[in-house]
């Protein structure tokens, strides 16, 4: 077996964190005392601790504070969506959530990761979008350049590889159709 990795070529030059270094420490020293350690209810606390480090963040969100946030002012959340317990944000890209999403606990939306077949592994980044009325179920990944469009689901442990189109409900490893999402009137 021909092993031509070589990390010490490894080279993220090109890639902006959006902050100082200063900024970045601050955050997760923030994130991990006040944020983490604010009571359940305190919402509006949480919400207005990531407005001040550049997230955009909605009306009524609710952000659970065991939930992570790699870099908050790359991340929009809006209004009245929720974000579960160990909800992990890795951001090193743009996270959009939109209204009325549910990112349910130990899901991790991850905008970054690795050119497979690059000797010196470079680092990728891509965006993820989460559509109005989504919902990402328990402990659901989802890769880099992922869109859930609106009222698509992602069932629980799933690992979502691929967009999710609108309205459909997709499950498993990877992530397929199960069937559509048909919502109730009332």
């Amino acid at each position: 077996m021909n092993m031509n990795i070589d990390l010490t070529k490894y080279d993220q030059s090109w890639y902006s964190r959006g902050r100082s270094g200063i900024a970045v420490l601050l955050w997760w020293f923030v994130q991990g005392t006040l944020f983490r350690f604010s009571l359940h209810p305190m919402y509006n606390f949480r919400n207005a601790l990531l407005r001040r480090f550049g997230a955009a963040i909605g009306k009524g969100v609710r952000i659970r504070p065991s939930a992570r946030f790699t870099y908050p002012w790359k991340v929009r959340i809006d209004e009245h969506s929720w974000i579960g317990d160990h909800v992990e944000f890795y951001s090193l890209d743009v996270i959009v959530v939109g209204k009325h999403c549910v990112i349910s606990q130990h899901s991790y939306l991850c905008t970054g990761s690795h050119k497979l077949n690059d000797p010196s592994f470079g680092l990728i980044v891509k965006p993820i979008v989460i559509k109005d009325g989504a919902w990402i179920a328990s402990d659901v990944f989802v890769c880099p350049g992922v869109t859930v469009h609106e009222l698509g689901v992602a069932g629980a442990r799933s690992t979502v590889m691929k967009d999710i189109p609108a309205g459909e409900i997709h499950v498993g490893y990877p992530a397929k159709f199960l069937k559509e999402r048909k919502m109730e009137e009332g």
